[in-house]
């Protein structure tokens, strides 16, 4: 069983929902109290022991390759200054460590995963949806990869939420459980609340053999006229071991404005420097309402 070394981050997005403030800025970049969805992501890849990030890009999105090189006028003015540069360890990708490759069309995000086809080569690989912004000790990554250790095959990332949510997300058919892992029977993209086979969604973190490559090559337009991953994966159950691990940890939803500002709040009020502060603030502004 070959080790997860790559991993995909999709980022190719226009970020429409946020605009104007991704009319310049990739949406990626947005940042969660000072660090950025992305560095969170690839934070979170590191924990688990990804060792190639590959970033599929779009137009506009030069901002993501220029956070993770190195800033040599920015650290030399810094080190001058007798400035902390420690900061900024965490932003460095190594040349070999990362690869760029361009998604030309909008066709979905099957279509973002198979443009990665030639880096990925034949091995399992990882991917990150950033907009998913996962909390946890262990990160959410690296419980998979505990997981993949054992069991081989696919993984993918699952939470539970209130039925009458399913209809936006992909949903999973449930084999049989056995703690935090459930065997996954089928799936479905977005079903109707009453056509829904359970309330486990997919929640942005995958692990997936390269098999999936070969079937995207092929695959048709699904749900929203796109190239869906989640039909692509649905070929794949039976054929080899399909897992779900539903994450311990608290999920934000960073595509929509409410999880956004959640996001900050929630990590605002974990840092010590800011937290007790933070919270006063708010319960003086819910007074006032």
């Amino acid at each position: 069983m070959q080790k997860v070394r790559k991993a995909i981050f999709p980022v190719a997005g226009l970020g429409t929902r946020f605009l104007p403030a991704t009319k310049a800025i990739p949406k990626e970049m947005l940042p969660i109290v000072d660090r950025p969805l992305i560095q969170y992501a690839v934070d979170e890849a590191r924990e688990a022991g990804i060792e190639q990030m590959i970033f599929v890009t779009g137009r506009g999105k030069g901002a993501i390759e220029d956070h993770f090189d190195i800033a040599f006028e920015l650290e030399k003015t810094m080190s001058e200054r007798g400035r902390d540069l420690s900061v900024l360890t965490s932003t460095r990708l190594a040349p070999g460590n990362c690869a760029y490759v361009r998604q030309q069309e909008p066709l979905g995000l099957g279509h973002a995963i198979w443009c990665a086809r030639d880096i990925v080569g034949d091995e399992p690989f990882a991917i990150f949806l950033p907009d998913e912004f996962m909390v946890g000790a262990p990160g959410c990554m690296k419980q998979m990869v505990d997981v993949y250790d054992q069991t081989g095959g696919n993984i993918i990332s699952v939470l539970e939420v209130p039925h009458e949510q399913v209809s936006s997300y992909g949903v999973i058919a449930p084999g049989k459980r056995d703690g935090r892992v459930t065997e996954v029977r089928g799936l479905v993209e977005k079903p109707k609340v009453a056509e829904a086979p359970s309330n486990l969604i997919v929640s942005g973190r995958y692990i997936l053999q390269p098999d999936v490559m070969r079937i995207l090559e092929r695959q048709e337009k699904g749900a929203g006229g796109e190239i869906q991953l989640t039909d692509a994966m649905a070929q794949m159950i039976g054929n080899m071991p399909f897992n779900a691990v539903t994450f311990d940890g608290r999920r934000y939803d960073c595509g929509s404005h409410l999880g956004y500002v959640e996001a900050n709040v929630a990590i605002a009020l974990d840092r010590p420097h800011l937290g007790d502060a933070l919270a006063a603030s708010l319960r003086h502004m819910l007074n006032d309402r």
